[in-house]
């Protein structure tokens, strides 16, 4: 299927130009903080990794063997930050296009003096295709991904199964995939993409209770507030 964000194809008319890549993020432009600047600027270095293509010695990068999760599009990384001060025992990588998400993450790992994160500002699917090795993550973080609203869009939308099936293929066994989204006609699709990947197994019947390690961001405190609903779905990689 087409559906999964991937490079773009040449043609065998060299004429053709080469298919555009899907993609499930629009970039968005919009101005860095004076702290988020500074954080880029400090803390950068020592906390961002470059894409390179290829497999990251991720325990040469942490200083250490321990389990490692990858979360995918953190946002503005308030609850990256306080996941990975809550999980000191785990190693978490970050995956944001999004400049001033980086910076935001960058300064609540130095307001909260966090050694155990690490970002890379890129395509997390490209991450997640070159730069991490098969079976290798104890988990993986997939909240509030763009739902694409609009019929049009939906191919846009990351929960597809090409996806799904590359996916678990990084995944340890026993490894937990978790996914979240307030949206609740993309829940259905996630619950019904995941459920029909033969690899995973649901942690629950139908969705999940809301684990206590993800914390509520101030935006879905709102939306709770409002009695907009939000789905957890937590799945696990068989063995």
């Amino acid at each position: 299927m087409s559906d999964l964000p991937a490079p773009a194809t040449p043609s065998d008319d060299p004429s053709t130009p080469p298919r555009r890549a899907i993609r499930s993020f629009v970039r968005r432009g919009g101005r860095l903080g004076t702290g988020q600047q500074r954080a880029l600027e400090t803390l950068g270095p020592r906390f961002v990794l470059p894409y390179t293509g290829a497999p990251a010695d991720w325990s040469a990068v942490f200083g250490r063997e321990a389990p490692r999760i990858l979360e995918i599009g953190f946002g503005m990384g308030q609850a990256t930050a306080a996941i990975a001060a809550a999980r000191p025992e785990v190693d978490f990588i970050g995956a944001e296009v999004h400049e001033a998400g980086v910076g935001s993450l960058l300064k609540f790992i130095g307001e909260q003096e966090l050694t155990n994160l690490r970002i890379v500002p890129h395509d997390a699917v490209e991450v997640l295709r070159h730069m991490v090795a098969p079976a290798s993550l104890a988990g993986v973080h997939i909240f509030f991904p763009d739902p694409w609203h609009k019929a049009r869009h939906h191919k846009r939308r990351l929960i597809q199964p090409p996806f799904i099936a590359e996916l678990v293929t990084r995944l340890a066994p026993g490894a937990v995939l978790h996914c979240a989204t307030d949206w609740q006609p993309y829940a259905e699709q996630m619950l019904e993409v995941l459920s029909a990947e033969p690899a995973l197994q649901n942690t629950a019947a139908g969705y999940a209770p809301r684990p206590d390690y993800r914390p509520l961001t101030r935006f879905e405190q709102r939306g709770l507030r409002l009695g907009h609903g939000v789905w957890d779905l937590v799945f696990t990689r068989r063995g």
